[in-house]
């Protein structure tokens, strides 16, 4: 591809992506096909020689485009969001298109002064304090490995990663069962193990740890012998939308000398608007938050931002500072691959700058507020429904509902069956999850260019299938 084909393709690849933007509404937000269908469809060995740029476009509307599952539907109540504000899609071409590895200051100076303001600027939106900084990791879970890497350090006098975890004093992190599995990952990736995750007991309309049972299970783990490292709260868990005390949990890990870990994943992005941040009173006393831009605000995945109260720690649990690495001439700059478990980082901070300064924090407030009360409103326009019930109330724009089914069925299948029924309809895409035992149907309202509209229309495929399978 020379130049000017370049320069003509990006156009229509631009072009292309404006269309399918604004045809949204009208696709099935989820694809009826069968597993496999796709795969059949792709040849089965790699060309010899060159295709033309038609033929291959072409395949990718015929073959690609209809297997996938839309994420940027106005209708997408799934999951959390993965926002692309339109905005921050232009820089991700930006971004593509300079092609920078930017692991390090020297091979793009600009990429990493513009991580350490736009990170500061999002420090000031979310009202955290002056000193904490931070990073732009790929995802939150990234973000939470290197969490618990600082805390298993930090707890073995940063030895683990020179001598090994054995021999060494067994180690307990605390977290109740609403974290995401992330979280799972990081203690299996870590070394820690799996048994040495200790489920804290929850309680009250947000499934908070219980910090009493919390402060019991780290003194009993200490006369046993082991040894407490870390705990890791959760605002806006993925299942109910989980939120800890984070003051009082905050306090427990102050008292123990214990590191504390907040992930704000999803419900972080809320906090840009102030009346929200009741849900993390008490944050400026963690070590380190996650949250995700590109779940709630609107920046393209990926863009996960870590804060941390004393960086220093994190360098020194992730550093690897071989002679081609180092940057002559210079000292005291800022080397993010140091701060990351990948070496590798792609220039995340453009798209966040874009996005921020395009829609303006204001502009974002308006459409969070927007999600959480339209979200609130279909809530309760389902509770006054006959045959629904909450399972959970909304956490922000978070809630769950179960549709009570017909004496002598299975209220757990015949609710399974209603979330896929609802999702081959095509028209909004839904999940389920557990709450208290019993299958649940989650609703989030959080996609860049939702209306009130769309959540309407959700009441009304809501309704109308399960009337169709009563």
């Amino acid at each position: 591809m020379d130049n000017e084909e370049f320069r003509d393709w990006s156009r229509r690849a631009a072009d292309w992506g404006a269309d399918y933007r604004a045809g949204l509404r009208e696709r099935p937000v989820r694809p009826a096909i069968a597993p496999g269908e796709i795969f059949r469809s792709i040849e089965v060995s790699p060309p010899e020689m060159p295709e033309p740029m038609d033929k291959i476009f072409a395949d990718f509307e015929e073959k690609i485009v209809p297997g996938m599952t839309h994420w940027q539907h106005p209708r997408f109540f799934a999951y959390f969001p993965a926002n692309a504000a339109p905005v921050s899609v232009v820089a991700e071409y930006l971004v593509s298109a300079m092609a920078a590895q930017c692991m390090l200051w020297q091979t793009s100076p600009a990429a990493t002064e513009l991580e350490t303001r736009v990170v500061d600027w999002m420090r000031q939106a979310l009202g955290l304090p002056e000193g904490f900084a931070g990073v732009i990791q790929d995802s939150a879970s990234s973000a939470t490995l290197a969490a618990v890497l600082t805390m298993r350090e930090r707890a073995l006098d940063w030895q683990g990663n020179k001598k090994g975890l054995a021999g060494q004093a067994k180690l307990r992190v605390y977290s109740s069962d609403q974290v995401h599995t992330s979280i799972d990952r990081a203690i299996w990736v870590s070394g820690i193990g799996e048994e040495n995750l200790i489920r804290i007991p929850v309680g009250g309309r947000f499934r908070a740890m219980d910090t009493a049972a919390l402060e019991a299970a780290i003194v009993a783990d200490r006369k046993a012998g082991l040894l407490p490292a870390g705990i890791i709260a959760c605002v806006g868990g993925t299942s109910t939308g989980g939120t800890d005390d984070i003051a009082a949990v905050a306090a427990v890990a102050n008292r123990h000398g214990l590191y504390l870990h907040v992930d704000a994943a999803w419900a972080g992005s809320a906090m840009i608007c102030p009346e929200y941040r009741q849900f993390w009173t008490g944050v400026e006393g963690a070590d380190s938050i996650v949250f995700n831009p590109h779940k709630w605000l609107g920046a393209q995945f990926d863009c996960s931002i870590q804060f941390v109260r004393q960086p220093e720690d994190l360098v020194r649990t992730l550093a690897i500072k071989p002679d081609y690495l180092k940057t002559r001439g210079h000292d005291g700059i800022i080397n993010y691959s140091e701060w990351s478990v990948p070496l590798g980082r792609r220039f995340r901070a453009l798209k966040l700058w874009f996005l921020l300064r395009a829609h303006g924090l204001e502009g974002l407030r308006n459409m969070i507020r927007n999600h959480v009360a339209w979200s609130e409103g279909l809530a309760a326009r389902l509770a006054r429904e006959a045959d629904f019930e909450l399972s959970s109330e909304p956490m922000l724009s978070l809630f769950s509902f179960r549709h009570r089914a017909a004496p002598g069925i299975d209220a757990d299948e015949h609710n399974l069956r209603l979330v896929d029924a609802i999702n081959t309809d095509g028209r909004i895409y839904l999940t389920q999850t557990r709450v208290d035992g019993r299958v649940a149907i989650r609703f989030q309202a959080g996609q860049f260019e939702a209306t009130a509209a769309d959540v309407d229309a959700a009441f009304d495929v809501i309704t109308e299938i399960a009337r169709r399978l009563s």
